[in-house]
């Protein structure tokens, strides 16, 4: 018999996507490709339980997870490009198609350890942003009272990666009362917010996974680019 790793769900409420491309366009029909970041190397880590149980929602939803391990990512600029998790964590950033990502509120911010994930991502990788065009989900997890702090700071960090990040969010205050000794968040309303951002989240990231390029293509950069031509043409008559 097949594990359900969604006991807490209602399954006559559930909501399971379809894959069909509006518009009657030809869909992709790959799971979305999900990449999940959290923000803690403790060893009973709440941003990690709560990664983790987003990953069994979207793949309930039909999704494709790939979390990655921040422990023994070297600070920014203190190792080569080559370290192996540095070239991992790019890995996945090309491989995703949507993200999710989760920090644990330290001193009223996102933590370091979340923060240099982000830092060792490159502005471009060849002629693209490796995380332009993507979707992305925010969470925090508080050891106190509710906080929106960190998932205000990842929406901006967000729009600077130039992602979509969805409307829903998800804040769990006193997550030491959140999850159970084996890890698992209890139900509660906490809960069904983060069931509610992971759903929507699939749902965006079918919706825009066949038009992120058109949707980011900036006359900025379209300019740039004429001009390096132009250029490039005007050197090679010389």
């Amino acid at each position: 018999m097949t594990e359900n790793t969604t006991p807490n769900l209602d399954a006559d409420l559930v909501d399971l996507l379809a894959f069909e491309a509006p518009g009657g366009r030809p869909a992709a029909m790959h799971k979305p490709r999900i990449l999940l970041l959290y923000g803690s190397n403790r060893e009973r880590s709440f941003s990690r339980l709560l990664t983790e149980e987003a990953a069994r929602l979207l793949e309930h939803f039909g999704a494709q997870t790939r979390i990655f391990d921040p422990s023994g990512l070297p600070l920014p600029d203190d190792a080569p490009e080559n370290h192996p998790k540095v070239r991992e964590l790019r890995e996945l950033m090309q491989w995703s198609e949507g993200q999710v990502w989760c920090s644990p509120e330290r001193h009223g911010s996102m933590s370091a350890v979340f923060k240099a994930q982000i830092d060792w991502i490159p502005l471009s990788i060849g002629a693209v942003r490796p995380t332009q065009g993507k979707t992305l989900a925010v969470m925090q997890v508080c050891g106190g009272s509710q906080s929106f702090n960190v998932v205000n700071q990842l929406r901006v960090l967000g729009r600077w990666m130039r992602m979509f990040t969805i409307p829903n969010q998800s804040s769990v205050p006193r997550a030491y009362q959140e999850f159970d000794e084996a890890g698992r968040m209890k139900p509660s309303p906490l809960y069904d917010r983060v069931v509610d951002v992971m759903e929507e989240l699939v749902k965006f990231t079918l919706l825009l996974r066949e038009r992120s390029d058109y949707l980011v293509d900036r006359y900025s950069e379209r300019k740039e680019s004429a001009e390096k031509l132009s250029e490039r043409v005007t050197q090679h008559s010389i």
